[in-house]
């Protein structure tokens, strides 16, 4: 037995040996893949070929994840595809003035979505692109109306004579579970200051209220307006024309036999019918013809981007900069990963750039809905302390700052908005819900006393007592005095003033501008160029775009936060394409709401994102 002891303890050493040096080859090959994806190879850019630009999923002001994770998804062949519009850009503002790319070809079929401020940003630097004298064509399977916006500003548009073009314009519809917290007996306690403040509608009604409808039409026809207005131009075609193709097309696909490419090619969206071979040659024809694909030569803009951004690492930073901060997603209180706005993630920046000799003034880029009262303020304080400073600080709005994200905008020396951001909301709002009912259906109830009226106020599982409500709604009421307040003293209005423009009433980049919400129309690059002229800097200035830096315990805690997302999407828990009984309707929006208002606080909130 002690020789078969030993031997067996010997295959067992061997066998262990063989499983560690397994896993060592298996770590090696992991840290290997994930190397390849992270590192910064230098593509090569032939001297002469055509950009190709090519937005992956949403175009987004900032990317909600972190380099790993998209790292990861590359290596998995997964990930949730995003692109950062400044990087988009700058690709093409950079490929203008280079002598090797000699046209841009537009590859729009995986771009999912963009609010009209970014396109629009899109489209003025293809405009700058072809005052370059370079062509940009556009070609397409299918466009959505996102899709063919930017197309539009092509100089020869092309679809595939299978293809088709669907303008839809813009729609507001909303969930409504006023009658799931019935079934459910869900007792829901609103508190709201501010009578265009619909935020709280989702739980108290069953269909959209007057005052949201009136709102809504005013701030969704600028946006389509906006849209007709712009594509028209660009086409050399008439708004009304633009409304007739997607009102008419049922009588009038007629006219062409029911052929979808057909009729967008009759009524002048496109310039030609081209399978992607025929225009693959038409391409060639301005950018050479690839040798080995027969094609045209092309390079896809992200290796493009690695290799501008290379450059700029190797160039000397000026010594003085305008600093470009992104604030991106719900404003949530405490430190926040990509994606969403962490109150003290984002003031600590601001803090650091306060500091820093180098930064002379601050664009504050902001695409948020709000959030948190507390996370709001806490920015806006830093937003206060760089002023004082006498560094200048401009809001730069994207498709939506709304709510908690215009006030975080409302002290900057001045606001810039596109005429189709949607922005306002200046309104609060505080939702309860208690669940005595619910759970008595259940047969669970609950019994007790505390020391004080106020003992056990928050326990959801007892009926909301008046008192305490009294006490919440003066909280809502004193939020919303704070939310005039800081609005009065940045626009310099008296507060009654400002009363008669807020009351939650969400409003048009344009009609904000007409309200005095706003300051002047303009973009990202226009915000810049004014932040540069506010800090007095000549020609010579750079650009940074500065990241919230992370401890390796808040960076660990939100990537398993991260993770256990994706496993309940891997469940099958947080699919949005998965239809959601009541029950998970109620626990998505309660979810949404602690979030938002974390510890009790009011919540500077607006539901009126679209993209």
């Amino acid at each position: 037995m002690g020789v078969i002891g030993r031997l067996l303890r010997g295959l067992w050493h061997g066998l262990d040996g063989v499983r560690k040096v397994l896993h060592l080859v298996l770590l090696l090959v992991l840290f290997g893949l994930l190397f390849a994806a992270l590192r910064d190879s230098v593509p090569y850019i032939p001297r002469e070929a055509a950009l190709v630009l090519a937005p992956q999923g949403q175009v987004v002001e900032e990317l909600s994840s972190d380099p790993l994770d998209r790292a990861l998804g590359r290596v998995s062949g997964g990930g949730h595809a995003e692109s950062r519009l400044h990087d988009l850009v700058d690709v093409i503002d950079a490929a203008a003035g280079d002598d090797r790319v000699k046209a841009l070809v537009l590859d729009l079929g995986s771009m999912e979505g963009a609010g009209l401020p970014k396109l629009q940003d899109m489209a003025a630097a293809l405009g700058r692109f072809r005052e370059s004298g370079k062509k940009v064509f556009a070609w397409g399977s299918y466009y959505d109306q996102r899709q063919y916006y930017l197309a539009a500003h092509a100089d020869e548009v092309y679809l595939d004579p299978f293809g088709a073009v669907l303008i839809d314009g813009y729609g507001y519809y909303r969930q409504y579970l006023k009658g799931a917290a019935d079934k459910l007996g869900v007792e829901v306690n609103v508190f709201r200051a501010g009578e265009f403040k619909s935020a709280t509608d989702t739980y108290t009604r069953s269909d959209m209220s007057p005052e949201d409808r009136e709102e809504a039409s005013a701030w969704l026809g600028a946006l389509w307006d906006g849209w007709k207005s712009d594509v028209a131009k660009a086409r050399g075609l008439e708004p009304e024309a633009l409304q007739a193709y997607a009102d008419r097309a049922a009588e009038e696909l007629g006219e062409v036999g029911g052929d979808l490419a057909q009729y967008a090619l009759s009524r002048g969206l496109v310039d030609g019918l081209l399978t992607d071979e025929q225009f693959s040659e038409r391409v060639a024809r301005e950018a050479g013809t690839d040798p080995d694909t027969h094609g045209y030569r092309a390079v896809d803009w992200e290796p493009y981007l690695t290799v501008l951004r290379s450059e700029e690492r190797i160039l000397k930073a000026p010594d003085q900069s305008v600093a470009v901060v992104v604030a991106a997603g719900e404003i949530l209180d405490g430190q926040q990963g990509p994606g969403r706005v962490g109150g003290e993630t984002l003031a600590a920046l601001l803090r650091e750039l306060r500091h820093d000799d180098e930064v002379r003034a601050v664009v504050l880029r902001i695409d948020s809905p709000g959030g948190s009262m507390y996370a709001s303020e806490v920015i806006r304080r830093e937003v206060a302390a760089l002023r004082s400073a006498g560094k200048p600080v401009v809001a730069s709005m994207s498709s939506v700052a709304a709510s908690g994200g215009y006030y975080i905008a409302a002290q900057a020396d001045r606001i810039l908005a596109a005429p189709a951001t949607i922005t306002g909301s200046i309104g609060v709002f505080m939702v309860l819900p208690t669940f005595e009912t619910t759970l008595g259906k259940l047969g669970i109830t609950y019994d007790g006393f505390g020391t004080t009226e106020l003992s056990g106020a928050w326990r959801l599982e007892r009926r909301l007592d008046p008192e305490f409500a009294a006490i919440l709604e003066s909280s809502v009421n004193d939020a919303y005095r704070k939310f005039l307040g800081v609005v009065s003293q940045g626009r310099e209005r008296p507060i009654d003033e400002v009363d008669g423009i807020a009351q939650g009433r969400v409003w048009s980049g344009a009609d904000a501008k007409a309200a005095g919400l706003v300051d002047e129309f303009g973009g990202l690059n226009e915000a810049v160029e004014v932040a540069a002229k506010l800090a007095g800097l000549d020609q010579d200035y750079g650009v940074t775009w500065p990241q919230p830096a992370l401890t390796w315990q808040e960076a660990l805690a939100l990537r398993m936060r991260g993770s256990l997302g994706r496993g309940l999407d891997l469940l099958g828990l947080e699919s949005p394409d998965l239809p959601l009984s009541p029950a998970g309707l109620m626990t998505r929006e309660l979810r949404l709401l602690l979030e938002l208002g974390q510890d009790g606080q009011p919540v500077y909130w607006c539901p009126c994102r679209v993209d």
